[in-house]
């Protein structure tokens, strides 16, 4: 994932922000660059940092952090229209009076919610959070009869996110500083658990970090005509990462059982 993820997103986010965010090539290659050039200097601090707390301890960070940072960017940018809560008639009658504001039965008047317009201009303000808007229109007529329950107008509820591409790139960019930490802890795994080994191991973290460079433009390729979402790509980066996080603990909990077996044991017969 450190290794093979961080390639494959060096490439994958030029297209990434001429499509979403509409940068010209340039703009998209500067923002792609400020996402790989971080990752390379942090690089030495995160084995400053694996040498000092333990690979591990250090790759049980990134992992999570990785977790958290692919859930922020999971939601796409979105504009969506879906439907609202209405007004039912609280008894049968007919309708006397319509209008955008209210519709009245006999007298009796119920209040519509007025559509504002507030989102008009959405796409040029700052958002952080999604933004929504709810209004209701009239589905009777004057004349109409209706029974108790019926519904007289029908709810409209307008959500966009704004998936503000400074905050985006912000994340971006963690998150590759985060992998560069990653690289570190990695290569700091090899002589610490594979002393006997590390050319070889060495050879295989380099072969599957290239596949992962190869392979997982191709999955982004996938995941975009599956679902015509750009973010698409962030859940394969969840989905990896949770594995990834659960594996290794699962390793590091046999390697502890194998190296003291009793220790599971005598917790329990303690507990007691």
């Amino acid at each position: 994932m450190v290794f093979g993820c961080f390639v494959s997103f060096a490439g994958w986010l030029v297209p990434y922000y001429t499509n979403v965010y509409g940068f010209d090539l340039a703009m998209a290659g500067f923002l792609a660059s400020c996402f790989s050039l971080p990752s390379g200097i942090i690089r030495a601090f995160g084995g400053w940092l694996s040498d000092k707390f333990g690979a591990r301890t250090i790759m049980y960070r990134v992992l999570g952090g990785t977790l958290i940072l692919s859930l922020a960017l999971l939601l796409p940018k979105m504009d969506i229209y879906s439907t609202g809560k209405g007004v039912p008639a609280k008894k049968s009658g007919t309708i006397t009076a319509v209008s955008s504001q209210s519709i009245a039965i006999d007298g009796q008047t119920y209040d519509l919610e007025k559509k504002t317009n507030k989102l008009k201009d959405a796409e040029k303000e700052f958002h952080f959070w999604p933004v929504k808007e709810t209004w209701q229109e009239p589905i009777v007529q004057v004349g109409d009869k209706i029974a108790k329950k019926e519904l007289l107008a029908e709810g409209k509820t307008h959500i966009y996110f704004q998936a503000n591409v400074w905050i985006f790139a912000s994340l971006a960019i963690l998150l590759g500083s985060i992998w560069g930490i990653g690289k570190a802890a990695v290569y700091k795994h090899i002589p610490d658990y594979f002393p006997d080994e590390v050319g070889v191991v060495g050879g295989m973290v380099g072969v599957l970090g290239g596949l992962g460079g190869f392979c997982c433009p191709i999955i982004f390729g996938y995941l975009l005509e599956w679902t015509g979402l750009w973010s698409s790509c962030w859940i394969l980066m969840l989905a990896l990462s949770a594995i990834c996080l659960i594996w290794m603990h699962r390793v590091i909990q046999k390697m502890t059982d194998k190296a003291v077996p009793q220790l599971s044991t005598d917790f329990d017969r303690t507990k007691n």
